[in-house]
């Protein structure tokens, strides 16, 4: 089986996180995406998260209209802060059947030679790569590497962090959150 790991904080997941994984998983030759819930992004502050099991509940939530994308809370149990190919690693170990591959926007590929053994990564593992607005150079070392797959897909600008925002403002964001997250969000009154 092949699958695509799309790993974010999901600070909250919101309906622009399910329309790529359901893109790619869609439209490409994977046949599972799994939603990746990152306890700490060692370029994000922790304090600004929610309870580790609580972003988990959200993409639990968001994911189970979806036969093909499931959410996954294996960085749990590893020691934080934790980097991809850490969690690559661990996953293959515990599902040698299966072929991992990363999910990432546009903006993350120009920055992938900073990740921490990106060689090592690209070497065992295959990248999605979906577009983004954003500063690009013009050629790069990936547009032609045979691990980089580039998926036409929608692009999507939204952010957790606006949602947040508007959240404390009392503004009405029901449209950008699967109905189930906003229920969630709302009953807990998380970002007010």
């Amino acid at each position: 089986m092949k699958i695509g790991l799309y790993f974010g904080t999901f600070n909250p997941v919101h309906i622009g996180h399910m329309i790529i994984a359901n893109h790619m998983v869609e439209n490409t030759d994977l046949d599972e995406v799994w939603m990746v819930v990152t306890p700490h992004n060692p370029h994000k502050k922790k304090k600004t998260l929610l309870d580790d099991h609580q972003r988990y509940e959200m993409v639990f939530r968001a994911a189970e209209a979806y036969d093909k994308i499931k959410p996954s809370n294996i960085e749990f149990g590893l020691d934080q802060p934790n980097y991809t190919v850490n969690t690559l690693m661990h996953i293959q170990e515990k599902y040698p059947n299966h072929e991992f591959c990363l999910l990432m926007g546009e903006d993350n590929l120009w920055t992938f030679h900073k990740w921490k053994n990106h060689e090592f990564i690209l070497e065992h593992h295959e990248l999605y790569v979906y577009p983004r607005f954003a500063e690009q150079p013009e050629t790069s070392f990936y547009d032609t590497h045979k691990k980089v797959n580039f998926v036409k897909a929608p692009i999507i600008e939204i952010s957790s962090t606006h949602i947040r925002t508007q959240i404390k403002e009392r503004k009405n964001i029901r449209p950008l959150l699967p109905p189930s997250v906003w229920e969630y969000i709302d009953h807990n009154n998380f970002y007010r």
